[in-house]
């Protein structure tokens, strides 16, 4: 007697169409493959009880309910033999028939088409069915090509070809139809970004109108829509060229065949605000503490810093933020002071524009200039300058560096992350081109008493700024009167390690008299 083989008969249909019949097609496939198995009865061939049936779903994906039972029940060893009445029945992509044979093989299953006559178990099979299914593949595809260049080519002819209804229109006879209520929020809207030019100050009219966004119904009786509008929602419906009456495909406009709701003067105004607004809001124009180098900046690990910022007893803080991905392993964010990173970068730019000067006379005169002056601009005219030379930056191990638009190395600075105290700071070398602005003025105050101490010590009369300071505290900045010139000279203008604090050297009780060690003492040197 021969060896049981247990056999399950898998269906499947592309649409939905007739399956409500009392005989559909599902129901012929699994006639003929019972019939098949049935022929077989002398080779141990029995067909499972469990049923296999696809309807409504395309061979172009793996992800079918029964497929995918079926494919769990053979990895369980339930079944022996996969019983179709064509090959494409079972898939029409090459790639997944390659998946499932994969799966068969490791079980001992074989695979086997009615109409067809043969199976999996030996190689002319297995030839036979790569033939059929790369035609079947072909075929699949030369489908989906008619059909996009049909959709292609009724866009031309300014066709509505499916898709969500916009807010504005109904659709009849497969032609969008103006619906007179709907129309007015249009008018509503356009009327309204050209008087606020805010999508922001928009939204809120309409929330605040109780104006909802436009409800739809499914086959499926599901509903979507009916909410408040939001900031993308209204963005989309404001560059729609639809309620222009026209249709929009793959980046091209062409004339529809329905009625514009707008006139195409409203609508061009519309688009010269958002790309005004789009540019302002890159260049930081409209915010209240605009950031250099949002969007231009990596760090060490190549991701993306984005600003973030903290306030604590009414004073601001800002740091550049390591911004993961979504999906994106979140581990060590990295967090460094906006302030000093934008400093940098500014100093780099600016060493960039002297080296990186062109063979026109007069476009290295413009490149020395805007060099000279950039440290002065406003944040949002120095950021100007770094997008329009398309610079980027990357925090690396100890040094800051500036990027070209083909990521080319140009420019690079010494930077290290220190804590001073509970903070941290970006320590650089010292730049001759650092003015007064960016002096620490804890240090500012600290060598101004430190001199009126000395005066008075030395007159013998009082200091009105010192005079009621203790002796201790009066010795503390005896001893800061007598630093080195240089050392001085370098805290007035901004030039000292970023170590040094007021606190250190107030306190800094071993510091020495003589010059030279001052300088190894307090990290000059």
């Amino acid at each position: 007697m021969a060896e049981a083989k247990r056999c399950a008969i898998y269906t499947r249909k592309s649409t939905e169409e007739g399956l409500d019949q009392d005989f559909n097609s599902l129901d012929a496939q699994r006639e003929a493959c019972s019939a098949y198995i049935l022929s077989q009865a002398a080779g141990g061939w029995a067909e499972v009880g469990e049923r296999y049936d696809d309807g409504g779903w395309s061979g172009g994906t793996m992800e079918r309910p029964a497929l995918t039972q079926l494919l769990a029940d053979i990895e369980a060893g339930k079944v022996d033999i996969i019983v179709v009445y064509k090959v494409d029945r079972l898939t029409r992509s090459l790639a997944d028939f390659a998946k499932i044979v994969e799966i068969l093989d490791e079980r001992e299953t074989s695979f086997v088409s009615v109409t067809q006559a043969f199976n999996t178990t030996n190689s002319m099979g297995r030839l036979t069915l790569n033939v059929l299914l790369s035609f079947a593949q072909f075929e699949r595809e030369v489908t989906s090509e008619r059909i996009r260049d049909k959709i292609a080519a009724s866009k031309k002819k300014g066709m509505w070809m499916g898709g969500p209804v916009p807010l504005g229109y109904s659709l009849k006879d497969r032609t969008l139809v103006i619906e007179p209520e709907e129309a007015e929020t249009i008018h509503l809207i356009f009327d309204s970004y050209c008087d606020v030019c805010s999508v922001q100050c928009v939204v809120d009219k309409l929330n605040g109108r109780g104006i909802l966004t436009k409800k739809r119904t499914y086959k499926d009786d599901r509903q979507v829509g009916g909410k408040p509008f939001a900031r993308g929602m209204l963005a989309s419906i404001l560059q729609n060229p639809i309620y222009t009456g026209r249709v929009r495909h793959k980046g091209e406009v062409y004339p529809g065949q329905h009625k514009a709701i707008i006139s195409q003067e409203q609508f061009e105004q519309v688009q010269t605000i958002l790309k005004e607004n789009g540019r302002d809001q890159r260049l930081g124009r409209k915010a209240k503490n605009p950031s250099l180098l949002a969007g231009i900046l990596l760090d060490p690990d190549g991701r993306p810093m984005t600003p973030r910022h903290t306030a604590k007893n009414s004073k601001r803080y800002r740091y550049y933020v390591t911004r993961f991905g979504t999906d994106e392993k979140r581990g060590q964010p990295w967090s460094v002071p906006a302030g000093d990173l934008e400093r940098a970068g500014i100093r780099l730019t600016a060493e960039w524009l002297l080296r990186n000067s062109s063979d026109s006379a007069e476009a290295i005169a413009l490149r020395q200039e805007l060099a000279a002056n950039i440290e002065q601009m406003p944040t949002t005219e120095q950021r100007a300058v770094l997008l329009q030379h398309e610079l980027t930056f990357q925090l690396q191990a100890e040094k800051l560096v500036l990027s070209t638009e083909d990521g080319s190395l140009s420019s690079v600075l010494p930077a290290r992350l220190i804590w001073r105290g509970a903070e941290k700071k970006l320590q650089l070398p010292p730049s001759e081109h650092t003015d007064q602005a960016t002096s620490d003025p804890v240090l500012l105050k600290l060598i101004a008493q430190a001199h009126a101490a000395q005066r008075m010590v030395l007159a013998g009369s009082d200091e009105p700024t010192v005079a009621s300071y203790s002796k201790r505290h009066l010795w503390q900045l005896l001893r800061i009167s007598w630093l080195a010139p240089d050392i001085t000279t370098a805290i007035v203008k901004g030039r000292h390690p970023v170590g040094l604090t007021g606190r250190r050297l107030l306190r800094a009780s071993a510091l020495p008299l003589d010059w030279a060690e001052q300088r190894t003492f307090l990290g000059f040197s």
